[in-house]
């Protein structure tokens, strides 16, 4: 395959940025999208030129590190997928292709397709810890937790924090990324002792730094992870509940 890139280069946070255009020749449709990044690095290193800077680490599609914006799609078009598992044989031959890093005020540009995403882990430390016995391993069977709430939890685990729902948000919100992250705990038994604490804690975070949801579901459609909005209905739930039963009082107060 042959393609044409317009790939969005900017050497620092605070230099200007431009789409530039490279050419990539003789791509296989069975590569990913990131080695065919690296076979246009390969050829801009032998020309002496800078390699167009991108994150990326396991490239299986769990660590979350991929991702850029495809033709302003987040992770590009293939449902449910990173960036680093989405294949070319989804583009045609002689196709233009623009590559951007993530679009959203939280998520300054450190070089090239590279973001800060900072905010996000600061929703997580947010979080807390919860308050279990880590002593000798219990048996397996001794906390029961039912079939379909286990499954729940882990469909909100899933969440790899790479941030497509924040990029593709018209918004700019986290309250997808949040919903997940307070969810995988709030649904287990382990996590109740701080449940209303840590939705009030990672909630507030989330607020300073990210815009608000008014659910486009355009976070659920580029999620490589497929993670329902429900998960923010259930967090909206569990904050109403939080800020009415524990209410911090205010400085003055």
């Amino acid at each position: 395959m042959d393609l044409k890139l317009h790939v969005w280069r900017q050497p620092s946070r605070d230099a200007e940025g431009k789409l530039v255009t490279y050419e990539a020749h003789g791509i296989s449709p069975d590569a990913s999208f990131l080695e065919m990044l690296d076979v246009v690095n390969e050829g801009l290193i032998a020309k002496g030129e800078t390699p167009i800077h991108f994150e990326h680490d396991c490239r299986e599609g769990i660590c979350g590190s991929c991702g850029i914006m495809i033709n302003g799609t987040a992770h590009g078009p293939a449902k449910g997928t990173a960036t680093c598992q989405l294949h070319m044989r989804h583009f045609n031959d002689g196709d233009e292709i623009t590559v951007e890093p993530w679009r959203a005020r939280a998520f300054p540009v450190i070089k090239d397709l590279t973001v800060d995403r900072s905010p996000l882990d600061k929703i997580i430390q947010a979080g807390g810890f919860i308050s279990v016995n880590t002593g000798s391993a219990p048996e397996a069977n001794m906390i029961a937790v039912p079939k379909p709430i286990a499954e729940r939890s882990m469909d909100a685990a899933a969440c790899i924090e790479c941030g497509a729902c924040v990029a593709q948000c018209p918004n700019g919100a986290a309250q997808l990324f949040t919903a997940a992250k307070v969810s995988h705990l709030g649904l287990l038994p382990q996590g109740q002792p701080e449940r209303y604490d840590r939705v009030l804690s990672m909630v507030e975070v989330m607020e300073t730094y990210f815009g608000s949801c008014t659910m486009f579901k355009e976070c659920e459609a580029v999620c490589p992870k497929q993670i329902s909005v429900d998960f923010i209905a259930r967090m909206n739930g569990d904050y109403i509940v939080a800020s009415c039963t524990n209410r911090k009082p205010a400085a003055n107060e």
